[in-house]
């Protein structure tokens, strides 16, 4: 793999609207054209994409991020044919094809699974006009729909391909310091920093900062640099690839 590789992952909050959870084609023009800008300037990426549950909800007429099993994997099979139809269209623009990959846990888990999923994404990682798109299986993946998010799958795969970095977008420019309300900018121990956490969790998606911490401090161990970032401000992805952008930047161990 190569050794720049970037891991970008973006939450539910980043790609859909917060008052109906329908998909927002703005914010995803600006995410897929930073991320098309870093690939035309050689810079190797692996996008992992949630949102395939939030962008289903409006199908079903829901006002919220569905409770039940089987309401939140019908939402996902809707969903997640609504996301690649956009990330195809979009990606097109930029002459770069997008190519999907649907895991679960047990792909990861299983070697021999996990060795094709590797080799998949290897190959496709080869191609210089073709950008896999990660995601959680949504509609057969009971557990990590119950449990968790797409946080700990991104840090997973990009330990498995050897990334240089991971960045986790979400809605805030990176972890905050309640006593001061400012955003830390460098972290070197994960532990020490669990207790700024709020778990706060939005209408349409699952998981919070907590889950990111627990997902950083994965890929740190594995010594893989990690950023949280604002994913509604993706023009800063080319600095925090460059090693000066706005982000909270967790250092590997």
């Amino acid at each position: 793999m190569s050794a720049s590789l970037s891991v970008i992952k973006a939450g539910t909050g980043v790609l859909t609207k917060s008052d109906d959870g329908t998909l927002d084609r703005g914010a995803m023009v600006r995410l897929v054209s930073a991320i098309a800008a870093l690939m035309e300037a050689g810079h190797p990426c692996l996008y992992v994409s949630s949102g395939a549950v939030g962008s289903g909800v409006s199908a079903f007429g829901l006002g919220e991020y569905p409770d039940d099993t089987a309401t939140r994997q019908a939402c996902a099979a809707v969903g997640q044919t609504r996301l690649m139809q956009t990330y195809s269209g979009l990606f097109a623009n930029f002459d770069i094809t997008a190519a999907q990959v649907l895991l679960t846990a047990e792909d990861l888990s299983t070697p021999e699974r996990a060795r094709r999923v590797k080799d998949t994404i290897a190959r496709l990682l080869q191609e210089p006009r073709i950008i896999p798109i990660i995601n959680e299986n949504d509609s057969v993946a009971v557990e990590e729909l119950k449990f968790g998010d797409n946080d700990m799958l991104s840090v997973r795969v990009a330990d498995m391909v050897g990334a240089k970095r991971v960045i986790l977008l979400t809605t805030v420019d990176g972890l905050i310091d309640p006593s001061t309300n400012q955003r830390i900018e460098e972290v070197h121990d994960v532990a020490e920093v669990f207790a700024h956490v709020k778990d706060e969790k939005g209408r349409f998606s699952i998981g919070g900062m907590a889950s990111k911490l627990a997902a950083v401090k994965y890929a740190v161990e594995a010594g893989i640099e990690t950023h949280i970032a604002h994913g509604r401000h993706p023009e800063r992805l080319a600095d925090i690839v460059a090693g000066n952008g706005v982000s909270t930047c967790f250092r590997a161990t």
